[in-house]
């Protein structure tokens, strides 16, 4: 085998395609740069998959929970030593900037360590009872064997939220990363086995979704599926997996508003909905989207955003002052430049940005201007529909009321900001808005881990949120025990 071509892991052991097909992973920034190549696996692997998932559960589960949680600290460990390495290399894979890459795998660390404590606290409840002599009490257990499939804007963040709790809560766990990152979520994966996680606990499937994917989500030995993607693509796992008794997590997206109010601080404002809308390229099921702005500061805000959006310096990730890489693929570049004609089309006033980048620094990578659109009314489709790309729409609303209804007016809930100095506006606003990640004075990106993530509408499905301690009830089952003495 080339050094450049990788395997998967099924049982601890690497494991390659029967036919020896692979695909390529390339640099989005440079895309002569092939960073790697994994197996293009069939159905019939990932099956095999959850055999030896299925095979490896019980053993595991009978793991003592500090024991599981040692091994996901020793884990975090790995790969804090490992963190500029693993930065370039997710720089390279993906195409977001080195300080964002960094960020997202500092993430992991925290991840890891937070889940790895919750080996000691994976308790139940104790309540009294009625009857004399008699103690009840609840305790958790796993589900089983876990699908766990994600996106490429955060291969290895995503990967860990969703892993963590499963494997702390005594799950075997069957990984299918995007196509456009393998090599980053390989690296997670092999960080775990080095840190000791035992031969079929975690095994590591590459391919198409359409058969990879499919097996993950209708084989009968899965009892439970964790999916980030798409809404399209969530809505077809919820018509497939949902007619049998298998436990379902979709996070799906979102359309994000930041409200601007009279009364905001509009530096801060500007800078931070600058960095919601155009940090990561706008490439965050979280990012800012929409700028929901009142009439009396709208001119102010719309002259500061340019003036600043200007100055960003898009190119590849690792050169140093490089505040915005490329979208990840052709086929997404191609996805927001039609967004854009869509906006155009639809009378929306093009205020910067809207083309792809060609220059020297670009012509080899999938690079486009960051771009602002004014004049945007809410029946468009770029003010309803996610384009996942450094595209923001400015609003204007007359009154505090009309902001809340223009940013509650779209079927996603997933985060919403507003900046003002007002705190009964703060609160009104918490109160009001439609939206699982509420942000006052802060962008709309940006999660702690020991925070329970997830929204509401369309962007989520099942309502048991990712992360934080609340990422437990989903990988586990609660039993109900009355003990009478």
């Amino acid at each position: 085998m080339s050094e450049r071509i990788y395997p998967c892991i099924i049982g601890g052991e690497k494991f390659y395609s029967a036919d020896g097909r692979t695909f390529r992973d390339i640099n989005p920034a440079q895309t002569d740069d092939v960073v790697a190549e994994f197996p293009l696996l069939s159905r019939e692997d990932a099956a095999r998959a959850i055999d030896v998932a299925r095979e490896a559960q019980a053993k595991w589960a009978s793991t003592p929970a500090p024991e599981r949680g040692r091994i996901l600290v020793k884990a975090a460990q790995i790969v804090e030593n490992e963190a500029d390495e693993l930065a370039r290399l997710l720089t390279r894979e993906e195409g977001k900037t080195l300080a964002e890459a960094r960020t997202e795998v500092l993430r992991v660390v925290s991840v890891f360590r937070f889940f790895g404590v919750m080996g000691y606290r994976l308790r139940g409840e104790f309540m009294p009872s009625a009857e004399p002599k008699t103690h009840l009490f609840t305790i958790r257990e796993p589900l089983g064997v876990t699908s766990i499939i994600t996106p490429w804007n955060f291969p290895i963040a995503i990967p860990a939220w969703k892993m963590a709790p499963a494997l702390i809560c005594g799950n075997t766990v069957v990984f299918k990363p995007a196509s456009y990152t393998p090599l980053i979520g390989y690296k997670l994966a092999d960080a775990l086995h080095r840190a000791g996680l035992p031969p079929g606990v975690l095994n590591l499937v590459t391919g198409p979704g359409s058969t990879v994917g499919a097996e993950l989500i209708t084989n009968q030995d899965v009892d439970a599926i964790s999916f980030t993607g798409s809404l399209e693509v969530g809505e077809e796992i919820k018509r497939t997996a949902g007619g049998r008794n298998v436990r379902i997590q979709l996070e799906l997206g979102g359309k994000n508003p930041s409200i601007v109010l009279d009364d905001t601080d509009m530096e801060r404002a500007v800078e931070m909905i600058v960095r919601g809308a155009f940090g990561l390229t706008g490439q965050a099921c979280t990012a800012t989207s929409r700028a929901i702005v009142l009439e009396s500061v709208a001119d102010e805000f719309e002259r500061r955003l340019v003036e600043r959006v200007k100055r960003i310096r898009v190119g590849n990730g690792l050169v140093e002052g490089v505040e915005m890489g490329p979208v990840v693929g052709e086929r997404e570049l191609n996805k927001i430049l039609d967004y854009i004609q869509v906006g155009l089309n639809e009378g929306a006033k093009l205020v910067l940005g809207g083309r792809k980048l060609t220059g020297p620094e670009h012509s080899k990578g999938y690079f486009v201007e960051p771009t602002i659109f004014k004049d945007v009314t809410p029946d468009m489709r770029i003010a309803q529909e996610e384009i996942f790309g450094p595209v923001l729409a400015i609003m204007r609303a007359s009154n505090f009321d009309e902001a809340i209804e223009l940013a509650n007016k779209v079927e996603y809930g997933l985060a919403a900001s507003i900046f003002t100095r007002s705190l009964p506006r703060a609160f009104e606003f918490i109160s009001r808005i439609q939206a699982g990640v509420v942000k006052i004075n802060k962008p709309t990106i940006g999660l702690e881990p020991h925070m329970p993530f997830g929204g509401f509408k369309k962007s989520s499905f099942g309502m048991i949120k990712e992360q934080g301690e609340a990422a437990l009830d989903f990988y586990s089952k609660v039993k109900a025990v009355y003990l009478g003495y």
